[in-house]
C-alpha cells in the first residue's frame, strides 16, 4: 500500500482552499422567494381556498417551505388596517403580493408601482382602476376576475324558484363593501321588478348590525333573503345562516360556505378554482413573467349548491329539476 505524504505547507494549503469555497457555495445558492399573501377578513372561513392557492403555486413549481415562502397579513375585516399591513409587505421586499379581495387589491395597487400584484376580485378591474384591459394589464397589476353582480339576476330567479309564493324579498348588503353592494343594488333591482318581486334593502357593515338588519327585515315580513358579497358575511356565515333558520327565511348566498354551514343555498363563482389560478400567476411572476403580459383570468366556473336538510326543515319542496341541475346537494 502507497501512502500520499503531503508537506505541511501543502496540507495547509489545500485546507485554506476548501474552507474558503464554502461561503463562496452558500452565497451561489438563489435565496428562497416571499409571496406576500394580503386579506382584508380573518383566515378562518378562507382555509380551503388557501388550499386552493398553494396548489396552483405547486403547478407552477413552488411549494411553501420548500422553495418558496409566504408571509400572510390579515386585516380581521378591520379595512383600516390595511395600509399598515400592505407598507409592511413593501418594506419586507416581497417577490409578489397576492391581494385575495378588492379592498385589498386596491390597497396594494396604492402602495406601490413596482413589486408585482396578482389579485382575486369580483368587480371589474378596469372599472377599479386596477388594470389598464383585461387583455393587456399594463403596470404591475394582473390576476383574477369572477363573476358577482352579474349571477344576481339568476340567484334571485333560483331562490324564487325554491320559494314562488314570495312576494317581498329582502337584500342584505355590507356599506363597507362598497364595490360588491352598488353592483349588487344595481342589478338585483331590475331583476326583481321583471320578476314582479319587492326588495328592502338592509345593511349590516358589523357583526352588531347583522343582529339588527335581521330585526328589520322581519319587521317588514320578508319572505325570503338575498345575501350580498362581503367578507364579513362570509366571516360570519355560521351566525347568519343560524338567524335564517332560526326565524324560518330561506336565504340565497354568493358561496358554497354558507350551505355547508347550514344556510339554504348558493350559486356563484367556484372560488376555490379562482384563488387556484391566483396561485398558478403568483408562480408564474416568480419564474420571472410580467404581470403586464398575463392577461386578467376571468373565472368561468360556477356552482349551484343546495342543503337539501335545510330546505326540508323549513318545510320547502325544491323542485326535482332543480336538485338534478345541482353542483352539490347537502343532504
Amino acid at each position: 500500500m502507497q501512502f500520499v505524504r503531503l508537506k505541511r505547507r501543502e496540507f495547509v494549503t489545500l485546507i485554506g482552499g476548501v474552507a474558503a469555497a464554502w461561503p463562496i457555495a452558500a452565497r451561489a445558492q438563489p435565496a428562497m422567494p416571499t409571496i406576500g399573501f394580503l386579506y382584508n377578513a380573518s383566515a378562518d372561513p378562507i382555509a380551503h381556498r388557501l388550499h386552493s392557492f398553494r396548489q396552483g403555486l405547486k403547478e407552477a413549481g413552488y411549494v411553501e417551505g420548500e422553495n418558496a415562502s409566504i408571509v400572510y397579513r390579515f386585516a380581521e375585516s378591520q379595512n383600516d388596517r390595511l395600509p399598515a399591513l400592505i407598507a409592511d409587505l413593501v418594506r419586507r421586499q416581497v417577490a409578489v403580493i397576492a391581494a385575495v379581495s378588492t379592498v385589498a387589491a386596491v390597497a396594494a395597487k396604492a402602495a406601490t408601482t413596482t413589486i408585482p400584484i396578482v389579485f382575486v376580485v369580483a368587480e371589474d378591474p378596469v372599472g377599479l382602476g386596477l388594470v389598464g384591459s383585461l387583455a393587456r394589464p399594463a403596470g404591475n397589476v394582473t390576476g383574477v376576475n369572477f363573476f358577482v353582480g352579474e349571477l344576481t339576476a339568476k340567484r334571485l330567479e333560483l331562490l324564487r324558484d325554491v320559494v314562488p309564493a314570495a312576494a317581498r324579498v329582502a337584500v342584505l348588503v355590507d356599506p363597507d363593501n362598497k364595490a360588491g353592494t352598488e353592483s349588487t343594488l344595481r342589478d338585483v333591482e331590475p331583476a326583481a321588478r321583471a320578476m314582479g318581486l319587492q326588495i328592502q334593502v338592509v345593511r349590516a357593515g358589523t357583526v352588531r348590525d347583522i343582529d339588527a338588519a335581521f330585526a328589520d327585515l322581519l319587521r317588514a315580513r320578508a319572505d325570503a333573503l338575498f345575501v350580498g358579497p362581503s367578507p364579513l358575511f362570509a366571516g360570519r356565515r355560521i351566525h347568519i345562516a343560524n338567524l335564517a333558520m332560526r326565524h324560518g327565511i330561506p336565504t340565497t348566498y354568493t358561496q358554497r360556505e354558507f350551505c355547508e354551514a347550514g344556510g339554504l343555498m348558493s350559486y356563484g363563482t367556484n372560488l376555490t378554482d379562482a384563488w387556484r389560478q391566483a396561485g398558478v400567476y403568483a408562480g408564474r411572476v416568480l419564474k420571472g413573467a410580467r404581470p403586464a403580459e398575463l392577461p386578467v383570468v376571468q373565472a368561468s366556473k360556477f356552482e349551484l349548491v343546495i342543503n337539501h336538510q335545510t330546505a326540508r326543515t323549513l318545510g320547502l319542496t325544491v323542485p326535482p329539476m332543480l336538485l338534478a341541475r345541482a353542483d352539490e346537494v347537502i343532504e
